[in-house]
């Protein structure tokens, strides 16, 4: 074999070596772009909202339009329900990430507040007496006081069980048995049907002040059965006591209308929020990217829908059932965990990782390249071999011939070293082996160069051919 064969052998298996780490390279980097592209995406949150075309559905649209256009962290995609309960009922299955529902309504076990949606106040009204002709002949005058409701009947505005449920609890802070009052619901849509109705001592309507199906309400009950006297729930601040879904509210006056004032002077009541609703599991970061974000395109949802400028923060320091989540609470107070407080262990694992990736490449190294040991060993022990031929050479172009082939040795063992293939430990052996070569060739060329006869004996049999 040729001194260039082993060169080209090993020069090979350094190329194979290479191709190896190119393609492992672009593994890691094809990997880490593709988490990278990953965690830069959008996070997409389900959240559920009903009936359509409801107050509820057209805000959660807006929202979800104005997370399209302005945000790079969060996006919305609505899930159309018959209505909060069946929101509500998504949410605990996990079939959604978010629900609209109202505070009162039965929560999934895990259910937590993230804004409150509105405010939604009970209005309790009797007519002042102006019965139609089909009017029952007994006069609702008498109703001066919720305790007056006893034996009438009130008609509710929606068909949710959630407005006669507050009713009850209403009924029951006021010291009223709930079974002696009966009740009708009427859809938002029967306004007129309620209105008509003259066996109706008293309405109950549930919704934000500014609410267009409450005014409608009072201004058409107004109109048939005479101006209406609204009802304080005096015992508001004991409700809201012993039911932590409500709180104690007043109904301003002339909210409903300022000529006549619709109420005359402010009443007494309850209200219950209308929220935006999490799991529990939902991460703390997801639950703040989505209230930073909520808040933050609050008055380009208002500009689109007027029902979105009820939207506000949950009261933390309230302690409300559902609670806040984690998530919209550190926000709100301030105490939301950095980046590297929430990553920092990541941060430690990773360089543990690291640390035990580099051990592990550089374990592959050494054994991608346990050939290239044998070569260092086969290149010294060949340096070691002319070094013998040295000492025996007999003319000065034997020892330019045995410098020729050490010099293309140590060229293989310069690109080793570059390549990686030869630690900076095994040069070491290289020097010593290299200065025994050195100190060889120049004692026999002194040796040579002492003694002329020795070199023409060697040089003799070439004469003796040329004659």
């Amino acid at each position: 074999m040729s001194p260039s064969d082993p060169v080209r052998s090993a020069h090979d298996r350094r190329q194979r070596r290479l191709l190896i780490v190119l393609v492992l390279g672009f593994v890691v980097f094809a990997a880490a772009a593709a988490a990278l592209f990953d965690v830069l995406q959008p996070e997409t949150l389900r959240i559920a909202v009903g009936p359509a075309g409801s107050d509820d559905h057209q805000v959660v649209q807006a929202m979800a339009q104005a997370f399209e256009e302005e945000s790079r962290t969060v996006r919305l995609a609505p899930i159309t329900t018959d209505g909060a309960a069946a929101s509500l009922a998504l949410l605990g299955a996990g079939k959604a990430d978010l629900a609209i529902g109202r505070g009162d309504l039965a929560m999934p076990a895990d259910a937590q507040t993230l804004a409150v949606l509105r405010k939604n106040y009970v209005v309790l009204w009797t007519p002042s007496g102006r019965p139609g002709k089909n009017a029952r002949k007994k006069s609702t005058a008498k109703i001066e006081e919720i305790a007056d409701l006893a034996g009438h009947k009130v008609g509710i505005i929606g068909k949710s069980g959630a407005n006669v449920a507050v009713l009850r609890t209403v009924l029951e802070g006021s010291g009223v048995q709930p079974d002696k009052v009966a009740t009708a619901q009427f859809g938002t849509d029967e306004i007129q049907k309620l209105a008509q109705d003259a066996t109706l001592d008293a309405y109950l309507a549930v919704g934000p002040l500014d609410s267009r199906i409450t005014a409608d309400a009072i201004a058409a009950t107004a109109g048939s059965r005479g101006a209406p006297k609204f009802l304080a729930v005096d015992t508001s601040e004991a409700i809201a006591l012993k039911h932590p879904r409500y709180d104690a509210e007043e109904i301003p006056g002339s909210v409903f209308s300022a000529s006549p004032a619709w109420p005359e002077d402010k009443v007494d009541t309850i209200s219950v929020n209308h929220l935006i609703l999490a799991r529990k599991e939902l991460s703390e970061a997801r639950a703040a990217a989505f209230y930073r974000q909520l808040f933050a395109v609050r008055d380009t949802i208002a500009q689109r829908v007027a029902g979105a400028a009820h939207i506000t923060k949950p009261d933390t320091e309230k302690e409300a059932e559902p609670s806040v989540h984690r998530g919209a609470a550190a926000v709100i107070n301030g105490t939301e965990r950095t980046f590297l407080d929430r990553y920092g262990d990541y941060f430690w694992f990773a360089l543990l990782l690291l640390s035990g990736i580099g051990s592990a490449a550089a374990w592959l190294r050494r054994y991608l390249n346990r050939d290239e040991g044998d070569d260092d060993t086969s290149h010294r022990n060949r340096i070691l071999a002319v070094v013998a031929e040295v000492r025996n050479a007999r003319s000065e172009q034997d020892l330019s011939t045995s410098q020729r082939e050490v010099d293309a040795i140590i060229g293989e063992i310069l690109k080793g070293y570059d390549d990686g293939a030869i630690e900076q430990e095994d040069l070491a052996a290289f020097d010593l082996v290299l200065e025994l070569f050195n100190h060889a060739v120049a004692e026999r060329r002194a040796t040579l160069q002492s003694d002329p006869t020795d070199q023409a004996k060697t040089q003799s049999p070439s004469l003796a051919a040329r004659r």
